[in-house]
């Protein structure tokens, strides 16, 4: 089977690069399951205009998903020097011979290493980067934004190959089992008839002939009632428009969740209408419940389409 335009919301990109003054930066995306399209930004402070530049990007590749954008950001520069606050030394020092004149305490010097480690005298902040430059690594990662887009759609395009390679089996088997259905409805009047006048003649013993033209009556209406005939008609018509949906690509996941929704309604009222007929009702059973867990690993696959 050929590429089917068709994606999931699964995916994973990485790009690392190099912006001007020697910065590397890495944009990481991930993709998950959502009912919508939920964008979640974490991004070094200072860079938060890019979150209303990339979101009008991302919206143009990708319909739904719930996606992580990370921006992370390494200047490779010295570590900076320890910087000394003489100021609050001095004020210290001065503090402290005020307090020994005031108290007539003589001989008592103030201890330096106890005034190096007062708060506020000692720096370790690195140095800000420049407007420029965080421009420069703005403008660098913006750009980076497109191929990291390239990159996820790509792989959820191929998970979303093997999804619908694997949906189509499951419509293979399901319309195999709507076929043995249907060779199975034309003996399901007869049964019908066959147990009602099995029961009738059970209850009514001798006088069973002298009603036996009401019986048939019956029989037909019984068989009306139980006839699966529409059923499988839209089951058949539901797999023949799933099929095209999967072809159509785009934002398919919702629709098609929606035809499984149909088709187990129709599977279900499938088994309520042929449960009594008891010559054939073991195998169209057994068929019905087929019917309703291939729909069901077929929904969980599409909760996963775009």
């Amino acid at each position: 089977m050929s590429q089917l335009p068709i994606r999931s919301m699964t995916g994973f990109a990485r790009l690392t690069g190099v912006a001007p003054g020697n910065t590397t930066f890495v944009v990481t995306l991930k993709s998950v399951n959502h009912r919508y399209l939920d964008l979640q930004f974490y991004l070094p402070n200072g860079m938060d205009a890019l979150e209303i530049q990339w979101r009008k990007t991302i919206k143009e590749h990708v319909v739904r998903g719930h996606i992580e954008v990370r921006l992370s950001v390494q200047r490779e520069s010295a570590p900076p020097a320890p910087q000394y606050n003489s100021a609050v030394v001095k004020a210290y020092i001065e503090a402290f011979r005020a307090a020994s004149s005031e108290h007539k305490l003589r001989g008592v010097q103030p201890d330096l290493n106890s005034a190096l480690r007062l708060p506020g005298v000692w720096s370790m902040e690195a140095p800000r980067a420049e407007e420029a430059e965080q421009s420069q690594i703005e403008l660098a990662a913006a750009a980076a934004l497109q191929p990291a887009m390239e990159s996820l759609n790509t792989m959820r395009a191929q998970e979303g190959h093997a999804l619908a390679e694997e949906l189509h089996r499951i419509l293979s088997r399901l319309q195999e089992y709507v076929d043995e259905l249907s060779s199975l409805r034309a003996g399901m009047q007869q049964a019908q008839t066959e147990r009602l006048d099995q029961k009738m003649r059970e209850l009514l013993g001798d006088t069973f002939n002298l009603d036996r033209d009401r019986i048939l009556q019956e029989a037909a209406l019984l068989a009306e009632r139980s006839d699966i005939e529409e059923e499988l008609a839209r089951l058949r018509a539901h797999i023949d428009q799933f099929r095209r949906l999967l072809y159509q690509g785009g934002e398919v996941g919702k629709k098609l969740d929606f035809m499984l929704q149909e088709m187990t309604r129709e599977a279900n009222t499938t088994l309520s209408k042929t449960g009594s007929i008891a010559a054939r009702s073991l195998r169209i059973t057994e068929l019905g419940l087929a019917m309703k867990s291939e729909i069901e690993k077929a929904r969980e696959q599409v909760q996963n389409l775009e």
